[in-house]
């Protein structure tokens, strides 16, 4: 197993040889370091030394972030951690990392390699609930990148409407891109507001999912033809990410997601979800190389469809599965 800092150095430019090669490394170091893995191993019967391929590797249901301390590695090496959003009651989880400089650097590589420098934009993040709330990951990652532009116009919005507008319009004649990123449920309440918005033609609308139980569960078509025609775009962007993992993929229009180079996406069968799927459509489990020292293995509750082109379209989440703060239901 190669150190920590070698492995992760960059994960944007991997080939599907090198991605086979790396999981597979990661999975034996992860099989023998990280307890609770291990434990699910030994419960599901499955010898390590056996998994000689990728189709061959368990996944961890993503359930266990909320249950235990999902690390690989000292216990002491432990102290910090990203918290999930939810409600009041709700087990969030917890994602605990050594080092949160490592994740920002990534998902500042994540980013720009989709859209280009982050210094050629203006970030303008609407993200209230989040930023009401300590250990978003969102959060850290937006603050980042706010920071990384170098732009005096960059910035947190909480409920301030007219100001976030007033910004906007003002940066229309800029030559940098202006990059709203925003919660669902707080771009819905601007493009409903009734405010009057004179949307410039350099606005990318990034929206991250989340409905926070502030409104009804919408799809994500719902969304998206409420927000088009109030910023004037032909398409809405979209972040897909969660606490428990430390990369992140984008759509840039219709909900088709591009996987990055350190991710790979495998649908499971809805009925057996040990098999993977023999369609294009099913339940979605992600292999994640930045999670070195949590698990890279894991099995989210979330539904999604594969293209003819590779592009992942997550449709929502699986029936009695739990309501997860990111994701839109359908």
């Amino acid at each position: 197993m190669q150190d920590f800092k070698s492995f992760s150095d960059d994960l944007t430019n991997l080939s599907s040889e090198a991605f086979d090669s790396m999981a597979l490394d990661l999975f034996r170091f992860q099989s023998k370091e990280n307890e609770v893995y291990k434990s699910y191993l030994k419960a599901r019967k499955v010898n390590p030394e056996s998994v000689k391929t990728i189709q061959q590797i368990p996944f961890l249901p993503i359930q266990f972030f909320k249950e235990f301390k999902v690390i690989s590695g000292p216990e002491e090496n432990f102290s910090k951690f990203f918290s999930s959003s939810g409600t009041t009651g709700m087990i969030t989880s917890k994602h605990f990392f050594d080092s949160e400089k490592r994740y920002l650097n990534h998902s500042l590589d994540l980013f720009q390699k989709e859209y280009g420098e982050i210094d050629n934009f203006h970030v303008l993040a609407l993200l209230p609930a989040y930023l009401e709330r300590k250990g978003s990951s969102l959060v850290s990652m937006a603050n980042h990148w706010i920071q990384k532009s170098g732009s005096v116009h960059s910035g947190f919005y909480l409920y301030n409407q007219k100001e976030l507008i007033q910004k906007i319009e003002s940066l229309g004649s800029d030559k940098k891109n202006i990059l709203l990123l925003g919660v669902t449920f707080a771009l819905l309440d601007l493009a409903e507001s009734g405010l009057p918005l004179n949307p410039p033609k350099n606005l990318i609308v990034m929206e991250t999912g989340g409905m926070k139980g502030r409104r009804k569960e919408m799809i994500r078509e719902e969304v998206h033809d409420i927000l088009k025609p109030f910023f004037q775009v032909n398409e809405v962007h979209s972040e897909y990410g969660m606490t428990e993992l430390l990369s992140q993929a984008y759509s840039k229009g219709k909900g088709k997601y591009k996987i990055p180079s350190c991710m790979r996406v495998i649908l499971r069968d809805l009925n057996d979800p040990l098999a993977e799927s023999s369609t294009d459509r099913g339940a979605i489990n992600i292999i994640d190389l930045a999670n070195v020292q949590s698990c890279a293995f894991i099995e989210t509750q979330d539904l999604g469809r594969r293209d003819a082109d590779g592009m992942i379209e997550i449709l929502g989440r699986i029936d009695n599965s739990e309501i997860r703060g990111c994701n839109l239901l359908v």
